[in-house]
């Protein structure tokens, strides 16, 4: 086996995505490092899941990370800090989390706790959410943000928690829902915080490109929101509105999209204020985005700029516009989810069994065979690099020749398995010798139809349902053995009996490919892959494909001298409780199972057989959904 130290950023470029959190340590193993200690001692992953196996918390499994939640939180309103004072700008900021990106208890309680001394708060698209909220002790000057459609029982629980001290705002999103807020006002005598959105016609480029501009969902045109000022007015409540949301778009790629679409939040701001209305703070949505290739690049899955470049921006573009105007400075709002939350969270899963797709050995033919699978064998007698195409053409005619006699009945199946065997073993000496040719994109592309199948322990729809549905890209490495060079390539599968459970677009150093470099497995050693910063949307938007539910969930803390706390764990559904989430009583399933095995005659099943079938029906029903 060659040994290579540097194949962990060679290969698999975790020294460009990991974002000073991920590692790899010279044994091989990827590290976890601790962010908030800069000299702490990287933590092996591999031990962290061995560790958490002998507790009984088995992979799959999601682990989440604190302090690399922390520090995000940290980051961000630091990093406002420092471009307000550079900028002479004289507002505060205030981050509010959207709960929606990720609405796990442990991860809300943590954001609060963490952000507590900077007074971030928490943005609610929906009545659970907003009972998610007020469920939390927020700082003094911490916010609520209300977004979204909203009902009366919505609106008023809003309006009423400001009597316990909470700054709950009522962003209005359409002058119908002036309507509802005026209704409750007056019903329970209470006047409201408001805000009010406003549709840009700036539109930003990237997977979420429609959540921008003037078709976007939510919002008012300019007509709208001069209907909303003049109705307010009229009812003697324009004081109250205090808030202009302005959603910049989400995961923003280019840093050049968010100047202008702030430049032109911050004009809509100027012309509010110039119209009386007392505006004190400027919302600007979410936008701040994820790396996730490590490219630095303005595209789907990276972005070209930093933290702090986004929020120097942020604060340098307003402040530009509001002096010229004259406009006092308003505290500045944003609404990061993914930048905060995303790269906090990771999937481990084992790596079940393989289908390879060549084969170290082959068997003669035989002396009745056709006389293709004996051409077939002679293909690397003459296999060199001047013919490497040549002997890639011959094995794919030959072979598509046999399987067309054998469809036909020409040829038999011993005859026909010897022919693939023969084949894969083929295979196995061009992929050998490939790699001396260079890139060449036409044999690349031929190969990369024959790479390897790894059959994984996890269900894509459940935990990567953004893969799936929109492409998404995390970076995926394997845990261990990154000081070995891989030997193999493969594509992903999961448990799911679906074609599309599957990854087959990976993050290396030098691109993005169909498939990931992986090593041959030992049988007697587990193998695990990680799927990294994950954070952002996975957990609630997976759903129940095969009834497969929720992984195994840790979340830990990393020690300054390496190794971990456990500070939460969460077993992963049952089978059980999959079946009632889609309505079944597991009791009455039991029961219906136990009648099928009695009514069965007596002399079919002994007594023995009877307990053993429900013993296996049982087991089953009090099981994870995952293999065990």
């Amino acid at each position: 086996m060659v040994e290579t130290n540097g194949v962990g950023e060679s290969v698999y470029g975790v020294d460009r995505w990991g974002m000073d959190l991920v590692s790899v340590m010279p044994n091989g193993d990827i590290g976890l490092k601790n962010p908030l200690i800069p000299d702490a001692v990287v933590t092996s992953l591999p031990d962290i899941v061995r560790n958490l196996g002998e507790r009984g918390i088995q992979a799959p499994l999601l682990v989440r990370v604190a302090s690399f939640l922390e520090q995000s939180i940290i980051g961000i309103n630091r990093s406002f800090a420092a471009a307000i004072e550079r900028s002479n700008y004289q507002g505060v900021y205030r981050g509010v989390f959207p709960i929606k990106v990720n609405q796990q208890a442990q991860v809300v309680q943590r954001i609060v706790d963490c952000g507590r001394q900077f007074a971030h708060g928490l943005e609610a698209g929906s009545k659970p959410e907003l009972a998610i909220a007020l469920a939390h002790h927020l700082a003094k000057d911490a916010m609520i943000i209300c977004n979204g459609v909203k009902d009366a029982d919505f609106i008023r629980l809003a309006i009423l928690s400001l009597k316990l001290g909470f700054n709950t705002v009522i962003v209005l999103e359409s002058p119908k829902e002036l309507d509802t807020v005026l209704q409750v006002v007056k019903e329970t005598g209470q006047e409201p915080l408001l805000g009010v959105r406003v549709k840009l016609t700036n539109q930003i480029s990237g997977n979420w490109a429609k959540s921008s501009g003037d078709r976007s969902t939510f919002g008012m045109h300019t007509d709208q929101l001069v209907s909303v000022i003049d109705r307010l007015k009229d009812e003697g409540l324009l004081h109250c509105l205090k808030l202009q949301h302005s959603h910049l778009g989400s995961q923003i790629p280019d840093v050049n999209d968010v100047r202008r679409a702030v430049g032109e939040a911050a004009r809509y701001f100027v012309e509010l204020t110039q119209e009386g209305v007392p505006l004190t703070h400027l919302d600007l949505g979410g936008g701040l985005g994820i790396d996730y290739t490590g490219e630095k690049a303005a595209n789907e899955n990276s972005i070209n700029y930093s933290m702090a470049e986004y929020c120097t921006n942020v604060v340098d573009t307003v402040s530009f516009v509001l002096n010229e105007a004259e406009i006092t400075h308003p505290t500045l709002v944003t609404e990061s989810g993914r930048a905060v939350v995303g790269s906090s969270a990771m999937l481990i899963f084992n790596v079940l069994e393989t289908t390879l797709y060549d084969a170290k050995s082959a068997p003669e033919p035989e002396a009745d065979d056709h006389h293709l699978v004996s051409e077939l064998a002679k293909i690397p007698d003459y296999l060199s690099l001047e013919r490497l195409q040549e002997s890639l053409n011959d094995a794919s005619f030959y072979r598509t020749e046999l399987r067309a006699f054998f469809r036909r009945g020409y040829i038999g199946l011993r005859e026909m398995a010897r022919a693939e065997r023969i084949y894969l073993h083929v295979m196995a000496k061009i992929k050998e010798l490939a790699p001396a040719i260079g890139v060449d994109p036409v044999i690349d592309e031929q190969l990369e139809k024959l790479v390897d199948i790894y059959h994984c322990n996890f269900s894509l729809f459940q935990s990567l349902p953004d893969t799936w549905a929109i492409d998404q890209l995390h970076p995926v490495a394997p845990l261990q053995r990154l000081n070995e060079q891989p030997d193999r390539r493969a594509v992903l599968s999961d448990i799911t009996c679906d074609s599309d459970g599957k990854i087959d677009k990976f993050i290396l150093a030098n691109g993005v490919s169909p498939s990931l470099p992986i090593h041959s497995l030992d049988d007697d050693t587990p193998y695990y892959v990680g799927v990294f910063f994950i954070g952002a949307y996975q957990e609630t938007l997976g759903d129940l494909h095969n009834l497969f539910g929720d992984t195994n969930i840790a979340t830990i803390e990393l020690r300054k001298e390496g190794g971990f706390d456990l500070l939460h764990e969460q077993e992963g559904d049952t089978v059980s409780e999959v079946l009632s989430y889609v309505e079944y009583d597991p009791r009455d399933c039991i029961d219906a199972f136990r009648q099928m095995v009695d009514r069965t005659a007596s002399d079919s099943l002994t007594a023995a057989d009877r307990k053993q079938l429900i013993s296996a029906y049982r087991a089953i029903i009090s099981g994870p959904t995952y293999y065990a």
